[in-house]
């Protein structure tokens, strides 16, 4: 039989071997040596050419372009980034998830925040902050099912990564949503702060019309790696509540963070931007208005 060339979408890699879904079959492929020589390591998500060979290995070729990745986890392609935040046990950090959804918006990910564990306390106050901000919002009970389906509708036809802190629910969230994730559950750790997963490698489950990342080992994306922080020129713009405002400010060298005349502060003052979301904006401008190109 004939060598086949494919296009395919890596779903799985480990241990050097990729499994790519191509042509309505999955191949156990391995990566050519031309990407170790360019330090390009494949990722799941990854749209790639591959050639299926009758009775021997099965090669990667060529990594079609992409539109953005991250790194911990190692995913490429993502179209929506779904921030889980427990409302109680543990309490929720609005700067955590600010971080994460301007890290989205920088890369071209859509961003949804869910607030879990919605029987333990009222999460209204919250979601408002996130629908003013023009995020998509929902909450969720684990226990009942309860806003299960508001989650599943976020996921669309591309690759969707949740995200969250352990012991916020994602993965009962997970297992609610699918049962192939069959994720552990395990309480939350007081004593080392982390889950229990040690599994590094990323899998890509079907749901729906779209592919989920199934990321155990990663309870949040790694907001200190170098590669996801945003520069203080494109930071306003991951904020978009601030849009509509952004070319308003009397001075173009506006930080929006104390300037007179600035458009953003007089939005903040009238109510149109959340105080919290604005605070968490300095918080992030003031950690990276410093930094050098070449130190990142």
């Amino acid at each position: 039989m004939a060598d086949r060339i494919l296009d395919g979408v890596i779903i799985k890699g480990i241990g050097g071997f990729y499994y790519v879904e191509a042509a309505g079959e999955v191949f156990e492929c391995k990566a050519r040596g031309a990407f170790r020589k360019k330090r390009i390591i494949p990722l799941a998500g990854d749209n790639v050419k591959i050639t299926v060979r009758e009775g021997k290995e099965n090669t990667i070729d060529e990594i079609l372009g992409r539109k953005n990745s991250l790194v911990r986890p190692p995913v490429a392609n993502i179209d929506t980034l779904i921030v889980v935040s427990s409302i109680k046990e543990p309490v929720p950090s609005l700067l955590v998830i600010d971080k994460l959804t301007a890290i989205a918006v920088d890369k071209g990910i859509k961003p949804c925040v869910v607030f879990s564990k919605s029987d333990l306390a009222d999460t209204t106050e919250y979601e408002e902050i996130y629908k003013k901000a023009g995020i998509e919002v929902c909450s969720v009970c684990n226990k009942t099912g309860e806003g299960v389906d508001k989650v599943k509708a976020m996921i669309g036809e591309g690759i969707t990564v949740f995200t969250g802190n352990t012991g916020v629910g994602k993965s009962s969230l997970l297992n609610a949503i699918d049962s192939r994730f069959s994720l552990a559950t395990g309480e939350i750790s007081d004593k080392l702060g982390r889950g229990r997963h040690t599994t590094r490698e990323v899998t890509l489950y079907h749901i729906g019309e779209g592919l989920v990342a199934d990321t155990p080992g990663f309870s949040s994306l790694d907001i200190q790696e170098s590669s996801e922080i945003i520069v203080k020129e494109n930071l306003p713009f991951c904020f978009p509540e601030f849009i509509d405002y952004l070319g308003c400010c009397k001075f173009t060298s506006c930080s929006h963070t104390v300037e007179k005349g600035c458009a953003i502060l007089q939005a903040l003052d009238e109510g149109e931007i959340s105080p919290k979301r604005h605070e968490n904006y300095v918080a992030m401008y003031n950690d990276v208005k410093d930094l050098k190109e070449w130190e990142l």
